[in-house]
């Protein structure tokens, strides 16, 4: 039998008006991979930084390898060989790949000079079992959001870490990629002396790789399952304590008149694009990474320059040059990455909503009309079910979904013709994904055209009444939303 690498026993820790984590237990067993799910603010993150040095428990103990530690900081956890893959991801964009890898550890020679060339050959052969091309010389600011995702994991799997912390690794990856992460994870557990924590909001993910599931709700332990006895509506039910018996919120389409077509738009890499959206429906695209559908959202934008093609907006030619011209237009954007394109987080919830709307609330001498802007940010609150203690609070301390949500109200307020929602539930609990349906359906309902692109197929499936299959910067089906399969759609991705 497995013995315990780990053990978090009563764990507890509480900040000014929150308890976190109220005796909070978790035990990981060598060679294995224990998820650890819960709701944004269910204490999974505050659990982890204790785990990880990067916060002191109230009261409990850990256990490593059968010996009581405390770790005062985050170096302490490496060195008994616990290593974190951070949501949040903490790469130098000024450095090469190779130096983000091997940063606070250079390798050096028996001169004492750095040995680059053992630094490339190391991380050439970290990419090779991760089954990843990507070289060691390359600037990390030339990587994609995904790449520099891969790049971290393999910072983590190259301290010989025995028990690796994995908080949502595959948020910024495609399906592609997602399924050679996934493999990759069980490969490295299989007949090793590693362990793994594994945290998605992907429930199907789970059944993939974990052996079991430990769930937290409000920082309470709730249960522990082996994941061979438990399915998505038990794993549901517990994290959010009641049954949610309609996850998607999408009724039967009433799709309306054209309100946007591409007519073969063609840019730097996109190949002659067309397509359709109508009022009142959700048009999905879908690719691999790399395939195109961000640029395509770009050049809708006015992010990415169209070269040939054109845009007709209720039946007249457009010319998007620029976001403003895209909004001007009537087309909004909710970009991947909601916490550097969607928001800015140093600000509070009230000032993030009204940035595409500001010149609304200016009055004579150019003061803001501070009433007309409570009012309305209260609306919206209201509108979009947002939880925050007040307006004034700092957008960074809102969870994932009520960040989304915020960013969602920004661009609603705009009443735009189109929206392009790029991986809206991306990073986000069970809970908020079934608001975010939400939201979208009455947005539909508003006789709004809604893009769609996600990663995740049974999403795209549910909520979409036709999805696009983009391939290498090309379309290569539109798919009516009548007995699609997962299989069929992937069939054209590639």
């Amino acid at each position: 039998m497995n013995s315990h690498v780990l053990r978090m026993q009563e764990i507890s820790k509480s900040f000014p008006g929150v308890k976190a984590l109220d005796k909070v237990n978790l035990d990981v067993k060598r060679g294995e991979v224990v998820a650890l799910l819960g709701e944004n603010g269910a204490g999974k993150s505050t659990l982890i930084k204790i785990m990880t040095g990067i916060y002191q428990p109230d009261g409990g103990e850990i256990e490593i390898f059968g010996e009581k530690t405390k770790f005062h900081n985050p170096a302490d956890a490496l060195k008994k060989g616990l290593s974190v893959i951070h949501q949040e991801l903490t790469y130098m964009n000024d450095l090469n790949v190779m130096e983000n890898i091997f940063i606070g550890r250079l390798l050096h020679n028996k001169l004492g000079w750095v040995n680059w060339k053992a630094m490339a050959e190391q991380s050439r052969e970290v990419f090779r079992r991760m089954n990843v091309v990507i070289e060691p010389d390359a600037p990390m600011s030339s990587l994609s959001t995904a790449e520099k995702q891969l790049v971290e994991i393999a910072k983590a799997i190259s301290c010989d870490a025995k028990i690796l912390v994995m908080d949502e690794p595959t948020a910024a990856l495609g399906s592609e990629d997602t399924s050679k992460l996934l493999k990759l994870v069980k490969e490295m557990v299989f007949g090793s002396n590693l362990s793994v924590v594994y945290i998605s909001h992907r429930l199907g993910e789970l059944f993939e790789v974990a052996d079991r599931v430990v769930v937290l709700r409000d920082g309470q332990y709730i249960a522990t399952k082996n994941i061979s006895d438990t399915n998505e509506q038990e794993l549901i039910s517990l994290m959010v304590g009641r049954d949610i018996k309609h996850f998607y919120s999408k009724t039967s389409s009433h799709a309306g008149k054209v309100v946007l077509e591409v007519k073969s738009v063609s840019t730097d890499f996109l190949k002659d694009i067309s397509f359709d959206v109508r009022r009142g429906e959700i048009f999905g695209l879908f690719g691999l990474m790399g395939a195109g559908c961000a640029e395509i959202a770009e050049a809708l934008f006015g992010v990415g320059r169209i070269m040939t093609g054109e845009i007709v907006i209720e039946g007249i030619s457009k010319k998007i040059s620029s976001p403003l011209s895209a909004l001007r237009n009537g087309i909004a954007y909710l970009p991947s990455e909601r916490k550097t394109d969607g928001l800015i987080l140093s600000i509070d919830v009230q000032s993030n909503m009204i940035l595409a709307t500001l010149k609304e609330y200016l009055q004579v001498l150019g003061w803001i009309n501070a009433g007309k802007v409570a009012s309305n940010c209260g609306e919206w609150v209201k509108k979009l079910r947002i939880r925050t203690p007040s307006l004034s609070m700092g957008i960074e301390n809102l969870s994932g979904g009520n960040q989304q949500k915020v960013a969602l109200a920004k661009w609603l307020a705009k009443t735009p013709k189109v929206i392009i929602l790029n991986g809206p539930t991306r990073g986000i609990d069970v809970g908020a994904k079934g608001d975010i349906y939400t939201i979208m359906q009455e947005m539909c309902d508003l006789g709004l055209g809604v893009i769609m692109i996600s990663p995740e197929l049974p999403e795209l499936i549910a909520m979409c009444d036709r999805i696009a299959v983009v391939s290498r910067g090309k379309m290569t089906a539109i798919l009516n939303n009548e007995g699609l399969t997962q299989e069929l759609i992937m069939s054209y991705a590639v």
